[in-house]
Parts: structure tokens; C-alpha cells; sequence
């Protein structure tokens, strides 16, 4: 099949991305952000301006692959990333993001995962791979590949499309197989156009509100609904998937999806849940949920816990994307976190300290300076209890993958 995902790929290279646009914006997300990576697979430990090396399996037009080359040259000369794809159109324009940007720090490698051993190129410290094992033959055995390019304590970052968020999907898959079979690809999007606009409102994917990238551009909606192959995956079939690799699942993104107590608010149910597994519940809410499209998490071959904890005075809380004097705002006096997942509007209460904790968050003050200062405004404020009232906090932000963690020796 890498012919033809080749051939697909150098028709549409994906996702749309401007070059030019890289003057005013650098494209960031999950996986693979540094914060990210530090925090669910380095214990917050890592310091970036040491030798780091990171591969992109399936980069595409690019958007990890800058996003992390960027993030490893704003903290020193030592990273380095690997890009690897088979398509030419791809890299061509994931190059000349790089170029834009004046990097370089990395090498463009046209080939497939299973090329990846005899490449010369292992082992990496952290693999992203996105949107790319779904569209294997054999997406166990892809995987395996991966796993085995890992330096020992390596992790990864992954992305697969999830069953139920797709609903629909599959469907127009079938028919547009059945309607345009070999057509080249310009006869093959002209097919699928018009029959999204002939689809009554029955249809499961016009039914479907969640998916609206194909709505942007021919490349979308070429990757939606015209790939030569595709499959979806359950977090059944990710369990599977990853124990073969030999991996551990650190963390769903965002975690607080994957937990049914964020829909399930009645006692009797959710005290009949308190026997399921981590994994146990995040499948029971991927099917309450009905709503997660795509899968991101973290992946590990470490031997122990590699997420970063709340445990001492030492670690520094980091916002990945708020500020935390508007955040606390937000939060208001009802101390309520109202948050939207694909139309579904979710609540979550918070901790007494919250303001006070947010308002001094600024990713470089470490927690016992933090409980100095609240300790300042009420002497009776001990350790213990601060520490339990941010580790509610972090409970909350963390399941949102906002609030991450870092040792101090570490640049944020």
C-alpha cells in the first residue's frame, strides 16, 4: 500500500500550509509541544539545551516538525530533528517552513516507517508520529519499528482517529470507493464534493458535528474521505496496539475526557465504576463521550512513572497556554472551570485557593515560593494544606493539559 498512499500524498499534501506564514505564526499542538514531552515523559527533568534528538515518522507539510525544531532552537544548538516521508510534495513544503524560519537543525528524510532501520538514523530520544499508523498495512508491526528507534527512557507522542468521533466517515468512504474507483485524484475530489452536497440530512456524516476540517481545502477533505487507506481505533485497540510495541500508555490528551466523572455526575454510577481500570475508563467514556475524533497521547518504553508530580517545593507549575491572572479570573467567585469538547459543555469545580494560586503562576516560580507568599497572607497556611489544594487544582488543569510540571533546572 505505500504506492498508493504515496500517490495520495503527492496529489494532497497535508495539511494546507503557507510558507509564508510562518513571518507571523508558529503552528503549535499536541502532541509534541516541549512543555508536553518534559512533563509526561522526562518527569519535567529534561533540559533541552543538552542533545536531544527527535524524529517525526510521517511529517507531512511539516507542522511538528517545525513546531519542535523551533521549540529545540529557542533553547540551544544540541537538537536536533529527523523528518521522514515518503511524499516529495510534503517535505517540499515542510522545507520550506524550515527555510522561512532560517533553521537548522534538521534533516529531510523521504522514505517510509519501515525504511526507518536502514536509515542509519537511530536511536531518538522522542518520536512523534501522527496521523500515520492508522494509514499502515500492518499498523502493529509499524509501531514495533518505532519502538525499537527508541533510546532506552524514550517516549512518544501519538495520534490515531478515534470510531465514534468519525461517525460517518467510513460510510463515504464505501461510496466513493463504489463511485469513482481508479478516476485520477481531480475527477476522485470532484466525486466527493458532490456527493456531500447530495447527502440528505439523515446521512451520518452530514449528522455529524464534529468533523469540519474537510470544509477548509481540497487536502482536507482528500485526507477525509478519498484516503487509499484508513481504519479507526478504540482505546481498547490503542491498548493492544501499544502493549505489542512493548510501550506503556503515560497519558491521554486531553486526559479529563477519557475519565467519566467529567459526564457522570450520579453517585450510584459512578460508585459502580470504582473497580474499572485507568484504561477500563477511558474506554467507558470514549462510548459515553461519543464525540473524541482523534486519539493524542504519550507512550513510553521507560521502566517507571515518567509523568511529573506535584511532590515537593522544588517543581514549578507551568501554563501551557492561559495566563494565569486571566485564568483566575475566569474562574470567578463560584470557582467553576466551564470548558467546551466538540459542542458538549463540561463544569469543573476548583479548589478555595485557586485565584490566589493561579494569579502567581508565571512557568518560573516554584511551588514552595508560591506557598511563601499565600503563607504570607495567611500564616496558617501549612505545606500539606496548600500542597492538597493544588494538587485538586492540577488534578483539574492537568486533565485539560494546561497546567504541566518542570524541575527547576529545567528551561521552561
Amino acid at each position: 500500500m505505500s504506492e498508493p498512499i504515496r500517490d495520495h500524498y503527492e496529489a494532497y499534501p497535508y495539511p494546507s500550509r503557507d510558507p509564508g506564514e510562518e513571518k507571523s505564526r508558529l503552528v503549535t499542538g499536541s502532541p509534541s509541544h516541549l512543555s508536553e514531552v518534559n512533563h509526561y515523559l522526562f518527569d519535567g527533568a529534561r533540559d533541552f539545551s543538552k542533545p536531544f534528538r527527535a524524529l517525526v515518522a510521517g511529517g507531512g507539510t511539516g507542522d511538528a516538525t517545525v513546531m519542535l525544531a523551533q521549540q529545540l532552537a529557542d533553547a540551544g544548538p544540541a537538537g536536533e530533528v529527523v523528518y521522514l516521508d515518503l511524499s516529495h510534495a510534503a517535505a517540499e513544503v515542510a522545507q520550506a517552513r524550515v527555510q522561512a524560519r532560517g533553521l537548522s537543525n534538521v534533516s529531510f528524510h523521504r522514505a517510509g516507517i519501515a525504511e526507518l532501520p536502514g536509515l542509519g538514523l537511530v536511536p531518538f530520544d522522542y518520536i512523534d508520529c501522527c496521523g500515520v499508523l492508522h494509514h499502515l498495512p500492518d499498523p502493529t508491526e509499524g509501531l514495533r519499528i518505532l519502538a525499537g528507534s527508541l533510546a532506552p527512557g524514550g517516549g512518544m507522542g501519538l495520534m490515531l482517529y478515534g470510531r465514534f468521533g468519525r461517525r460517518g466517515v467510513y460510510e463515504m468512504h464505501s461510496m466513493l470507493r463504489r463511485l469513482s474507483g481508479m478516476k485520477p485524484p481531480a475527477a476522485r475530489l470532484d466525486l466527493a464534493r458532490r456527493l456531500l452536497d447530495a447527502l440528505p440530512r439523515t446521512n451520518w456524516l452530514k449528522r455529524n458535528p464534529f468533523l469540519g476540517d474537510h470544509k477548509r481545502g481540497d487536502a482536507e477533505l482528500a485526507d477525509l474521505l478519498l484516503h487509499p487507506l484508513d481504519r479507526p481505533f478504540q482505546v481498547s485497540d490503542i491498548a493492544e496496539l501499544t502493549a505489542d510495541a512493548g510501550l506503556e500508555i503515560v497519558s491521554f490528551i486531553e486526559a479529563i475526557r477519557y475519565e467519566p466523572s467529567s459526564y457522570i455526575k450520579d453517585p450510584r454510577l459512578l460508585k459502580a465504576m470504582g473497580s474499572l481500570s485507568v484504561l477500563e475508563r477511558a474506554a467507558f467514556s470514549e462510548e459515553l463521550a461519543g464525540n473524541i475524533k482523534t486519539h493524542v497521547f504519550y507512550v513510553t518504553n521507560a521502566p517507571a512513572t515518567t509523568e511529573a508530580q506535584p511532590d515537593g517545593p522544588d517543581v514549578i507549575p507551568c501554563l501551557k497556554s492561559y495566563d494565569g491572572k486571566e485564568l483566575a479570573r475566569a474562574c470567578g467567585r463560584n470557582l467553576l472551570l466551564k470548558v467546551e469538547f466538540d459542542g458538549l459543555p463540561l463544569g469543573f469545580a476548583l479548589p478555595r485557593l485557586t485565584p490566589l494560586i493561579l494569579e502567581r503562576i508565571d512557568n518560573a516560580t516554584p511551588l514552595g515560593q508560591i506557598h511563601d507568599q499565600l503563607r504570607a497572607l495567611d500564616p496558617g497556611l501549612d505545606w500539606e494544606d496548600f500542597l492538597a489544594q493544588f494538587q485538586d487544582l492540577h488534578r483539574v488543569l492537568r486533565g485539560l493539559n494546561q497546567l504541566l510540571l518542570r524541575r527547576p533546572h529545567t528551561k521552561s
